[in-house]
């Protein structure tokens, strides 16, 4: 009988371990609006009241799902479909009554980082392709151009809005951006 409940124990705290990851894994793909906290902080801070989505006048910040382990009922941008177009007056920032999204000012934005497939992106292929580059508002800083054609980012400028994954012309997007917190 004790052997059982040890084996028990085990498999249990196995499956725990597995689903624990998981959950890590599901929380580490969402980019979070901006101002967010590090990513453990801000799981146990938000209060999901939804409120930052309601405010948002570009409806870009989605609400987690079931599906989302952790996160579920926490906001984040899914860059692909709807970026965050970096709004002057941060509604999101001030709605937000836990403090998870915490006061910053727009120069410090910092939701992630975009990283360019090469070896999928237009321009890197010879094509005259250059719509991330011109639709970034930090054009010249967080996408630059080698040679007046291929771009390519700045980690330390780019704040991860997404809005050069959005509007990247290819079926899958050749740049994608990447939440700052993902392992």
């Amino acid at each position: 009988m004790i052997r059982l409940r040890k084996w028990s124990a085990v498999i249990l705290g196995m499956i725990a371990f597995y689903f624990m990851k998981s959950f890590k894994k599901v929380s580490a793909q969402h980019i979070r609006p901006p101002g967010a906290l590090p990513e453990d902080e801000f799981l146990a801070t938000c209060m999901r009241c939804g409120q930052c989505a309601q405010v948002c006048p570009y409806n870009s910040i989605l609400i987690a799902d079931g599906t989302s382990g952790l996160s579920i009922g926490t906001p984040y941008i899914k860059a692909r479909n709807k970026p965050c177009f970096l709004c002057k007056d941060l509604y999101c920032i001030k709605t937000c009554p836990s403090k998870a999204l915490s006061h910053i000012e727009q120069e410090n934005i910092a939701m992630g980082t975009a990283k360019i497939d090469i070896d999928n992106c237009n321009a890197w292929l010879g094509d005259e392709c250059k719509m991330c580059y011109l639709s970034c508002p930090h054009m010249d800083e967080a996408i630059q151009l080698i040679d007046y054609k291929k771009p390519i980012v700045s980690s330390e400028n780019c704040v991860g809005c997404g809005i050069c994954e959005y509007v990247c012309v290819n079926q899958t997007a050749s740049i994608v951006v990447s939440a700052h917190y993902s392992t």
